[in-house]
């Protein structure tokens, strides 16, 4: 039992907001918004309008100063995969209770977290209830004029799921990503491995085209498509393998053409795989008869170091930068979960130039259910949905602290970066200053906060997050 004084306002986050006139005059205090993730503390995501006490700067204390005149890449999002499998819980709950969640997920009042980007997958990812394409074919036969393509499996639960999400929020953007393509266009007749036959690389071109004219049929305008999930993956089901000269060769005689004849505006990113090796985009951009079809490169970060992504900034600063897949492992333990993704994905993604930060995936039963066979059996959705109930896990948490307060069209700006206290810094379209900070040590870290001629003093506790809105 902690009944010092000092322990309830370390809890619950102490500021001191101080302004002050041209004249140097203070006037009345005002306080930022501040919303607390404390998982030692049980505290999950709650603006803190009870317990703030005003406290004179500390001097002695760091200090994380802001400055607006210095402004980095526009945002376009945060958000979560909406796999297959998502889709379908959600399609299966009663219709008060789904259209709840939804709200709740993508709306922004003041009880929203505001999501305001989302992966799908082209076709099945492995957190589908089964391995599918949109031409699946009997052994043997082949299907070169896609006579046969069709998004029926889609129309099941995704498009109508996307459709209600699209009427609260119609300018969320939506990135979409294939596991495979058909087998009978792969070299080893398969949905898992294998690569894509040369010979197929115009049809393959074409089944992207008609999946994007599919989805814009249906009212659903797919931004973005990444070329390949996890192109040097062949473990999954589905998956393909696609080597970095593969890709290079399919964007500039294939995609890239096909998509310019066609007029389809939807972004073609590389590579969405891991940090651990920034050559494979690279290699692509250095070749400017593929480069001057792409828009720029994703990652995941289950190998290598967030700082890859300035790598290819630095050598393609043309060429944008997206975050778009990290899974929490169940049962889920919050403080471990959030010391690495809120410190190298929602904070570290956007510094080293990320647009975005997308985490893998939205929902799951309490079985880590629907996946394929070989799919992934202990993936943990931001939100485990049981018929009508639904619990939320770290990656809800995670996301929020940022997809709530960073609007789309929002610019990362200039923060100065403390080892125990990493933080990230945007200006909102609206004017407002968000600050994220995380609390990466193992002690209560005492700290300011300077922007402009404001000053803020607060405690966060170890692995605590604080989202501060001035």
């Amino acid at each position: 039992m902690h009944n010092s004084k000092y322990f309830i306002i370390g809890l619950l986050i102490v500021l001191s907001f101080q302004c002050f006139n041209a004249d140097g005059q203070k006037p009345q205090s005002t306080q930022p918004q501040l919303w607390l993730t404390d998982p030692d503390n049980g505290v999950l995501f709650k603006q803190q309008n009870q317990g703030l006490k005003q406290v004179n700067t500390l001097k002695s204390a760091p200090t994380i100063t802001i400055d607006k005149s210095k402004s980095f890449q526009q945002m376009d999002g945060f958000g979560y995969a909406l796999t297959g499998g998502s889709a379908e819980l959600i399609d299966k709950m009663s219709a008060d209770k789904q259209a709840a969640l939804l709200k709740e997920l993508f709306g922004t009042d003041k009880n929203d977290i505001g999501v305001s980007y989302l992966r799908i997958s082209i076709g099945s990812s492995d957190l589908d209830d089964h391995v599918f394409s949109y031409d699946d074919l009997p052994a043997g036969e082949t299907d070169a004029e896609l006579k046969k393509f069709s998004l029926n499996n889609d129309k099941h639960a995704l498009i109508p799921v996307l459709k209600k999400i699209l009427a609260i929020n119609p300018h969320i953007k939506i990135l979409a990503s294939p596991w495979s393509p058909p087998a009978w266009m792969k070299t080893n007749d398969s949905t898992g491995g294998g690569h894509l036959k040369t010979e197929y690389y115009h049809t393959y071109s074409q089944y992207l085209i008609k999946y994007i004219k599919g989805m814009a049929a249906n009212g659903i305008t797919i931004d973005a498509i990444t070329i390949q999930n996890e192109p040097l993956n062949p473990k999954n089901n589905p998956s393909m393998v696609m080597e970095a000269s593969e890709q290079g060769d399919f964007i500039k005689n294939n995609l890239g053409p096909e998509f310019k004849a066609d007029k389809i505006k939807t972004k073609i990113i590389l590579y969405d795989h891991n940090a651990d090796r920034p050559d494979y985009p690279i290699s692509i951009l250095n070749d400017p008869k593929a480069s001057q079809y792409v828009d720029g490169s994703a990652f995941h970060l289950y190998g290598g170091k967030i700082e890859a992504l300035s790598e290819v900034h630095n050598a393609h600063p043309d060429k944008n930068l997206y975050f778009t897949e990290e899974w929490v492992g169940a049962p889920g333990d919050l403080k471990k979960e959030m010391r690495f993704h809120i410190r190298d994905l929602i904070i570290g993604a956007p510094r080293n130039w990320s647009r975005n930060v997308i985490e893998w995936n939205l929902a799951a039963d309490p079985k880590q259910e629907p996946h394929t066979p070989g799919g992934c059996t202990e993936c943990l959705g931001a939100i485990t949905i049981n018929g009508d109930i639904v619990t939320r896990n770290p990656a809800y948490y995670i996301v929020a602290h940022a997809s709530k307060f960073v609007r789309p069209g929002s610019h990362r700006i200039e923060s100065n970066y403390i080892k125990e206290l990493p933080n990230v810094a945007f200006l909102t379209p609206t004017g407002k200053t968000v600050l994220i900070v995380f609390n990466d040590s193992d002690s209560t870290q005492t700290f300011n906060i300077k922007l402009n001629n404001k000053q803020v003093s607060s405690v966060l506790n170890p692995a605590a997050t604080g989202t501060y809105v001035f």
